[in-house]
């Protein structure tokens, strides 16, 4: 049973993060190239794509899986974007708005993960 990821709420508000996240980080200083606006873009990104990935998997044992490991990535962008702030390369409104997008996704996939769990077993 393919699951259709962009039915999802909490998909279309990864991939606005992920999207400000790129734009956000594009005028970090060069020395962060490779350092800290690498891996807060590979952690946004890497919310929707699971969020993808598991929505293609057969079983709902997969899917949630998949599920956690975006929760992961999403409190992995909460604590880098409060990092980036204290660096002073993240300006105080896109940090908010990171960090709150980062929290609406939070709260989306615990209660997308405890519905999954509620559901009857077939």
């Amino acid at each position: 049973m393919a699951r259709d990821h962009r039915k999802l709420e909490v998909f279309g508000i990864a991939d606005e993060l992920a999207l400000l996240m790129y734009k956000s980080t594009s005028q970090f200083p060069a020395e962060e190239r490779y350092g800290l606006r690498t891996q807060l873009r590979r952690a946004a990104v890497s919310i929707p794509t699971n969020l993808v990935e598991g929505c293609a998997r057969e079983s709902e044992r997969d899917f949630l899986r998949f599920v956690d490991i975006a929760f992961g990535s999403a409190r992995e962008v909460t604590y880098l974007t409060a990092l980036a702030k204290r660096l002073g390369y993240l300006d105080e409104p896109s940090a908010a708005k990171l960090e709150e997008l980062g929290r609406r996704i939070q709260a989306a996939l615990v209660g997308l993960r405890a519905a999954l769990e509620r559901r009857p077993r077939t």
